[in-house]
């Protein structure tokens, strides 16, 4: 399933927050997980670079920053939401973040 369709192909993240919060209304077990994974084809062969982060999926909504389900996730080992976090402080840990940094450092180690 697509993440951004979750509630229908015309919603808003809005939308989205709100269906996966009714559904997990009374679910004790939250845990959730952010994922990217950026595809490089490099004289044909295809490198695969993951980035994950882990969590869970909060109560309510809280904090206002960030983009998508931010404010309802909040990452393992943190007391508050992607929301609530700078765009800096998310960047440092965040699946897209830990991508990257996993694709650049594939590109230095490249002889051209």
């Amino acid at each position: 399933m697509y993440s951004a369709r979750y509630a229908g192909p015309k919603c808003r993240a809005e939308d989205n927050i709100q269906k996966l919060l009714g559904e997990l209304h009374n679910i004790h077990d939250r845990r959730a997980r952010f994922r990217t994974v950026i595809a490089l084809i490099l004289d044909g062969k295809e490198y695969l670079f993951e980035g994950i982060v882990n969590g869970q999926i909060v109560e309510q909504k809280v904090g206002v920053e960030g983009f998508g389900y931010d404010p309802i996730f909040q990452p393992s080992g943190y007391q508050i939401t992607f929301g609530e976090m700078s765009e800096a402080e998310k960047n440092k840990i965040s699946h897209r973040g830990l991508a990257i940094q996993k694709l650049i450092a594939f590109l230095k180690e490249q002889e051209y």
